[in-house]
């Protein structure tokens, strides 16, 4: 165990802002990175002492602030499993960023070892960052707080965000029945290609695919999957990587990336979109994806994280049905008030699937997940994934077909359970699922566009005072507070064919985020105007 007088010396060289009031959110912490080094010490000594509570488990600490400017930074901790962190915990994490004196530091310190009855020496911890040049430094203090804390570590330099939680899984697995893989970048390379070209089951791609990589780390890490991909000349799938620029730190999420083409709805300028071609574009930690295409007149279509859901399900439910297992895995899909209203429909009149509707935050959307046999979660911001249950797993592999085709769906489902990765949003991992869907079902992006007709929406981003003043319910969908204000909202709603709106305060900045959908564009942009000035004047 770490002595508290070497930790409170280290603590003194990075102090704490006094100004400032941190939150440990989904997202970890995240804000300018010059006001990180307290943070990111204060977290390494929480997960010294997290591995602990857990007699020694792997936890892992990454570096990045996804797709925020290249100014910003943040941390955030991956429990063992490759999981977000404990909710519990995240209130410690708030409590030690906030320690006003490195002597109140040392104290929630001690204070934390003895609530939690923490006695085991032996702490380790992995750590890895993005492509910001702010990272280096960072790393620089997590390390004087992973030696202060007595704990053993191992850099991994750059990785995805998904990359690390994969390792850490991996790791706490190791030599266990349930050993997730290689704990390697190799190792994870290896896995995704292998189950790749077994979902793909000899299947042909249609065209290319050209993915815009946010000029973030997802870019090198998508080449080196590549290497481990069939070739396009071997009948593999091209794939064409453009913004990969990880030299020139200022072109970080600059016109590019998921939030980018999501947020504007439309594609980077640098793509140059060809007619019904299509596209994927990551963002800065390569945790989400979003697809889309010009359709042959040059409107842009966005085949967001609800199209991957539903795509993934209809096709995942399909296999099943296919595999004799129909009745005995249960599909479902969770969505957040962002999912289109369309998308929705879709999922329970068409696919016939149940839809639960969570808060914001993939913790939320994971959780939820896991009560169905196969739970598809993805926000319409492209960051999802796929959670097979243990009784699934157990079920795919204990079933024995009964004929060619199902044995056929039978190799493909159990193929897509290793592809994908469950445990956190992955975007490389999801390029590929969609890539193994599209094939299958010999579509392009116009005819997955074609499912369904998304209604009309807008998100608009209102700067406030005070974000904590306003308190959502209903999974997001309504505000509690402040008094009046969601009347006002629903009064504004009802006047609108096919309306749809609601406010939500951002979980990074002072900021409250306005969603908007109507029958048409024009109604869609009036209504979400009408809300964002309903909101921009309770928020002062």
């Amino acid at each position: 165990m770490a002595d508290t007088d070497i930790i409170r010396a280290a603590s003194a060289k990075f102090p704490k802002p006094a100004d400032r009031r941190f939150q440990y959110g989904t997202a970890g912490f995240r804000l300018k990175a010059t006001l990180l080094d307290s943070v990111i010490f204060r977290v390494g000594l929480l997960a010294a002492l997290r591995s602990r509570k857990l007699n020694g488990q792997t936890i892992g600490i990454m570096i990045t602030a996804s797709h925020n400017p290249p100014v910003d930074n943040g941390v955030k901790l991956v429990d063992p499993m490759g999981e977000m962190l404990e909710e519990s915990w995240e209130a410690y994490a708030t409590t030690f960023a906030n320690a006003q004196s490195d002597q109140e530091l040392t104290e929630a310190y001690s204070s934390l070892i003895d609530e939690c009855h923490i006695n085991v020496a032996k702490a380790s911890v992995i750590f890895a960052r993005d492509t910001r040049p702010s990272g280096t430094h960072l790393v620089s203090v997590l390390t004087e707080a992973l030696k202060a804390a007595n704990a053993d570590y191992v850099d991994y330099k750059l990785l995805t965000t998904p990359q690390l939680h994969y390792i850490t899984r991996c790791l706490n697995t190791k030599g266990s029945p349930y050993e997730h893989g290689d704990p390697s970048e190799d190792g994870y390379y290896a896995k995704m290609a292998a189950s790749f070209k077994a979902a793909m089951h000899g299947r042909q791609f249609v065209g290319p695919v050209t993915v815009d990589c946010a000029n973030g780390v997802g870019g090198p890490k998508l080449r080196e999957l590549i290497k481990y991909l069939p070739s396009s000349s071997d009948g593999g799938l091209e794939i064409k990587v453009t913004n990969d620029d990880v030299v020139k730190s200022e072109r970080l999420n600059h016109q590019c990336g998921a939030d980018f083409v999501k947020t504007n709805q439309r594609a980077p300028p640098s793509s140059h979109a060809s007619p019904l071609m299509r596209y994927a574009s990551l963002d800065g930690d390569a945790d989400r994806i979003v697809y889309y295409f010009c359709d042959s007149d040059g409107t842009f279509r966005l085949l967001d994280g609800d199209r991957i859901a539903t795509l993934a399900a209809s096709f995942i439910g399909d296999l099943a049905r296919s595999a004799g297992l129909g009745e005995k895995l249960k599909v479902g899909v969770v969505q957040t008030a962002y999912a289109n209203g369309a998308s929705t429909a879709y999922v329970t009149q068409d696919l016939r699937l149940p839809v639960v509707c969570t808060a914001t935050g993939v913790k939320h959307l994971h959780h939820a997940a896991t009560k169905f046999d196969v739970g598809v979660y993805f926000e319409a911001n492209g960051h999802g994934t796929v959670v097979f249950s243990d009784v699934a797993l157990k079920r795919l592999r204990k079933h024995e077909p009964q004929s060619p085709a199902q044995s056929s769906a039978l190799e493909t489902l159990r193929a897509l359970t290793t592809l994908i990765n469950q445990t956190v949003g992955d975007a490389l991992s999801d390029l590929l699922l969609v890539e193994v869907i599209l094939a299958h079902k010999g579509w392009g992006p116009k005819e997955w566009d074609l499912t369904y007709t998304d209604l009309p929406n807008r998100l608009v981003r209102v700067e406030v005072a005070d974000r904590s003043i306003f308190k959502a319910v209903d999974a997001e969908r309504k505000l509690e507070s402040p008094p009046g204000v969601q009347a006002r909202i629903d009064a504004a709603v009802g006047k609108f064919k096919n309306g749809r709106s609601f406010a939500r305060a951002s979980g990074t900045e002072d900021a409250v985020r306005v969603y908007a959908e109507a029958a048409t564009w024009s109604e869609t942009e009036d209504l979400a105007q009408k809300v964002a000035t309903i909101v921009r004047q309770a928020g002062g």
